[in-house]
């Protein structure tokens, strides 16, 4: 009997001490992170923003970033024909107007078989959009957007595609776009994206 609550107080100690541990590990990974480290964002099922959407503004001549997706990039809308829709994962406002307005960002779905990528513009106020390639899961995917006179260039890994560029001002002028799902439906799952500036 003594034996058996010992073993009792012994374990209640280390879980007590692991949970201690635990949380003063999450207060640090919810600290705001360097850039040349990975930042994880998450999207929670149900929800259209990342976790990590902050305004930042400044003005963008060029973003380089690398991205990691895992597999809950894979999923299935409830409604068949949003599986064309395409969500955003990162890029910046131009032109010091909304986003709708004017912006340039990668987008993304899962559509296929495949995870496809995309340049995603708005131009006073009308979205276009172009596939660049397709990518692989688990793989750090290298990417940049920059923004030259009268175009947008979108470069993944060893593809590159332009883009009109409506925008007035010399270098873009706004605030950066984080990871968004949709379209018209939410996440169907928690989705988690790597992202890393260069």
């Amino acid at each position: 009997m003594k034996n058996t609550l010992a073993k009792i107080i012994i374990c209640s100690i280390i879980v007590a001490q692991f949970t201690s541990c635990k949380k003063a590990l999450d207060n640090l990974i919810n600290k705001e992170q360097p850039t040349n480290t990975f930042i994880h964002h998450t999207i929670k099922a149900g929800q259209h923003s990342s976790n990590n959407s902050v305004i930042k503004s400044g003005e963008f001549s060029e973003l380089n970033f690398i991205v990691k997706f895992d597999n809950s990039a894979v999923y299935t809308t409830a409604d068949p024909a949003n599986q064309k829709d395409i969500n955003k994962l990162y890029g910046f406002a131009d032109n010091n107007d909304h986003h709708q307005q004017f912006s340039a960002r990668i987008g993304w779905r899962w559509s296929d078989g495949a995870l496809r990528l995309f340049g995603y513009v708005y131009n006073n106020g009308i979205v276009d959009y172009k596939e660049i390639t397709n990518v692989e899961i688990g793989t750090e995917i290298n990417c940049t957007i920059k923004a030259a006179t009268d175009q947008y260039i979108f470069s993944v890994n060893d593809r590159q595609i332009s883009m009109n560029r409506a925008s007035k001002t010399i270098a873009a002028t706004g605030y950066k776009l984080f990871p968004y799902f949709g379209g018209d439906e939410v996440a169907p799952h928690d989705i988690h994206i790597w992202i890393k500036e260069k």
